[in-house]
């Protein structure tokens, strides 16, 4: 019988990030699946208390914690101290968990410390007659895989976005707290602080509503025969920082820079999208200047509604591969939009 551990981490107020109750969510579900298999949720963080009160309705059977100072930032040889001490508690078959910066660089370690086997950014978890499969991507997500393992404990590393989160009213939850001994070795890399970019310079927002991607035609000659790349920037950051939006762009703006050509001055591989970039999970997402081609469009696999602006009735967005296609001027119409949005 297969028995589930969920591990989660606070944030820096001591509440859980959304990607966790996602998790929890695909925890319970494969339980239910399984037949009824235990699920216990496992806390890190300075004080877990708030975090563990938040989803004391989940119907865990248990809730444990290592919690404490040396535990409230990330840190791979405290994080995977106390994942290893979890994971010896709970002596869970399966190990769940959102993908984040933080057990994306601990969870690998630790795996190997408790002799298990871990997969990643994965995007689905059925049980088929019984064994447990889960699916990825590969190859720039152009190719999807199902796999299932016999090695336990197994982690799983669930990608946001996959999983509704799971609600439930707060309560009153009681956790059994972990003592795990530090030694200095651990405490030999110290966090000093974080550093953030002012709010009107982040340009990608991974819990946007919308995905805003550039494409070329931004750097291009406009119908005055000049290039105008200042305005390009005006009402791309306008439209950005008004609608809260991510930004996204082609490869073939970004590779501009390496091919002496003037660029927007804030955009960089990484807001890439695509074949050869990333592939980002937003409920909406705006193509402007693009032409919509397979290797640009692949990175939109996951965005729930597609919408595109293009002068060009007949390019790569019209073939099917966006949901509305506004044959129209993108300057002209993000900067009515951004009117509207002032």
């Amino acid at each position: 019988m297969e028995k589930i551990l969920l591990l989660a981490h606070t944030q820096a107020d001591g509440s859980l990030p959304k990607a966790a109750y996602e998790s929890l969510n695909a925890a319970l579900t494969l339980a239910t699946d399984l037949g009824g298999a235990a699920v216990t949720v496992g806390l890190i963080g300075a004080d877990v208390q708030a975090a563990a009160d938040s989803i004391t309705a989940c119907g865990a059977t248990n809730i444990l914690a290592v919690s404490g100072e040396d535990f409230a930032a990330s840190r791979y040889s405290t994080d995977t101290v106390a994942v290893e001490a979890l994971v010896k508690e709970a002596a869970p078959t399966l190990v769940l968990a959102p993908t984040s910066s933080r057990f994306s660089r601990c969870l690998p370690g630790a795996a190997y410390r408790c002799d298990g086997r871990i997969e990643t950014h994965i995007a689905d978890i059925k049980v088929n007659d019984g064994a447990v499969q889960v699916q990825r991507w590969y190859y720039r997500q152009r190719m999807v895989a199902t796999l299932a393992r016999a090695q336990r404990p197994w982690f799983l590393v669930v990608d946001s976005g996959v999983f509704e989160p799971w609600q439930g009213t707060a309560g009153s939850a009681e956790v059994q707290a972990l003592e795990v001994a530090i030694g200095d070795d651990c405490r030999r890399t110290k966090v000093i602080g974080v550093q953030t970019p002012d709010s009107d310079t982040q340009t990608i927002r991974p819990e946007a509503e919308v995905l805003f991607v550039a494409g070329a035609g931004w750097t291009k000659k406009q119908p005055d025969g000049q290039v105008h790349i200042k305005k390009a920037e005006e009402l791309i950051l306008g439209f950005i920082n008004s609608g809260k939006a991510s930004l996204g762009s082609s490869k073939s703006l970004v590779d501009q820079s390496s091919e002496g050509g003037e660029v927007i001055s804030f955009m960089s591989h990484l807001n890439q999208v695509g074949q050869t970039g990333s592939t980002p999970r937003h409920p909406k997402g705006l193509a402007t200047c693009c032409h919509g081609e397979e290797p640009h469009t692949v990175g939109w696999r996951f965005i729930g509604e597609r919408r595109a602006i293009s002068l060009d009735p007949n390019c790569g967005w019209a073939q099917g591969k966006a949901d509305v296609l506004y044959v129209a001027d993108a300057f002209e119409v993000i900067a009515k939009v951004n009117a509207l949005l002032a």
